[in-house]
């Protein structure tokens, strides 16, 4: 009997070409694997527009950085994600845009919004941690709108690592954004 292996398929960049006239759904590749998701529905993107006017408002006030809902960002051929909000400060963001004004590194912040299904959960929960650790985000928020929760991961040792499941009541401060708070009801 004769076996054959198969390859899979590596995705890049220069693939999604063939999705461009596509706007119902979202395109993302990560370590050459292409991940297709709807479009956000109007509550996900709420809920992004909340977290990043709150950024902004901080940004505003401190001066250090901005705030921004779905940026590209590619980090290579076979990594191209678009996150929900990022936050960079202007020393980085200078560093981070190309001449397509995507980000083509880390930002410091990345907050994910949990779409439903086991699937968007799988790729935002190990994905895209797995990803933004390896690239040097600095913090990693996964807003879950249906527990209304949310789980802040700080980098410690290098890696992306679970510091703080934050509840309604509860009140959201980070080391990378000085003076910054916010009660996590605020999110919804």
């Amino acid at each position: 009997m004769q076996s054959t292996t198969t390859n899979p398929i590596r995705w890049t960049i220069a693939d999604l070409v063939i999705f461009e006239g596509d706007r119902a759904n979202r395109y993302e590749i990560i370590d050459g694997e292409l991940f297709v998701t709807r479009a956000p529905d109007w509550r996900h993107q709420a809920i992004c527009g909340n977290i990043v006017t709150l950024l902004k408002l901080w940004s505003d006030q401190s001066g250090l950085g901005q705030a921004a809902i779905n940026p590209g960002i590619v980090f290579s051929e076979s990594d191209n994600v678009i996150p929900d909000v990022v936050w960079a400060s202007h020393e980085r963001l200078e560093q981070l845009l190309d001449e397509a004004g995507h980000l083509t590194a880390a930002p410091e912040l990345v907050v994910e919004v949990l779409s439903p299904g086991k699937a968007n959960e799988r790729r935002d929960r190990e994905a895209k941690l797995k990803l933004y650790s390896v690239r040097g985000v600095l913090e990693y928020w996964i807003v879950n709108f249906q527990e209304q929760v949310v789980e802040v991961y700080r980098r410690k040792n290098g890696l992306l690592e679970l510091a703080a499941t934050l509840y309604r009541q509860d009140e959201l401060t980070s080391p990378i954004l000085p003076g910054f708070s916010s009660l996590i009801s605020k999110f919804f």
